[in-house]
Parts: structure tokens; C-alpha cells; sequence
């Protein structure tokens, strides 16, 4: 079932560097991220209160309040680099960059998680990582 929700988020991952970028000209690219996070925050919310997970809030934890945040604080940086590069570049040129986040990803949940780093993980990220540079050369 992940592979399910994995491949949706790629297919609307792809349908909001488009639509950004559609929707990007002219407006400023902070403008433009605060709209979109408004748009997110609404949704998310919805979606808390149709599935009636609302009060899980009161169980969380501090550790959990403390790296929430620190994820939502780092999502909205990514968001607005992402909006500003969307506005100064070709979204085709763009997105592969920016999909560099899988390497550096993988990276990270080597070092701070402690997960495996294979031969494989090697090959696929020096493969990421050339495939992104033809395409943005």
C-alpha cells in the first residue's frame, strides 16, 4: 500500500511544480508560498477532523511537538526557495534539482537515523545525481 500513496505523492508532486508554475508569473514567490500553505493548512486540518483524529493532539509528546515543528519549519524553507527558483527558472530544470532532496535523504537517514546505506543506495544516488546534471546542463 506504500508504493500506492508513494506513487501519488510523486504524480501530485509533479502536478504542483506545474501549477506553480502556471500560477507563479507576476506574483511574488512568498505571496505565492504563503497562499499555497494556507491552501495545505486548510486541507490538513479537513482532513484531521474527517477522519476525527483531532484529539491525538493532546497525546503527543515533547520530542514529537519539538521535531513537528522543526519539520514544518524546514518544509516551509524548502517551499520558499522552491516557489523563488520556480519563479526565476524553468520548472524542468528546477524540479530535477530539487529532487536531489532523495540523495540527500538517503544521506541523512544513514547518518542520523541509522539506516542502511547498500551498494545499491550508492549506485542509485550517483545515478540521481548525474541524471540531474544532464538534465540541467
Amino acid at each position: 500500500m506504500w508504493l500506492f500513496f508513494a506513487l501519488l505523492s510523486a504524480l501530485f508532486a509533479a502536478l504542483t511544480s506545474i501549477l506553480a508554475k502556471l500560477g507563479i508569473d507576476g506574483v511574488n514567490s512568498n505571496l505565492a508560498t504563503a497562499i499555497r500553505i494556507v491552501v495545505v493548512v486548510v486541507m490538513a486540518w479537513g482532513m484531521v477532523f474527517l477522519t476525527h483524529a483531532q484529539n491525538g493532539i493532546f497525546s503527543l509528546g515533547r520530542k514529537s511537538w519539538i521535531f513537528l515543528i522543526l519539520s514544518g519549519l524546514a518544509t516551509g524553507a524548502s517551499w520558499l526557495c522552491y516557489y523563488r527558483a520556480l519563479q526565476l527558472g524553468d520548472a524542468s530544470k528546477v524540479v530535477p534539482v530539487d529532487k536531489l532532496s532523495v540523495v540527500m535523504t538517503l544521506i541523512l537517514a544513514f547518518v542520523f537515523l541509522h539506516e542502511d546505506f547498500t551498494a545499491k543506495s550508492l549506485i542509485g544516488c550517483i545515478l540521481i545525481g548525474a541524471g540531474t546534471l544532464v538534465m540541467v546542463l
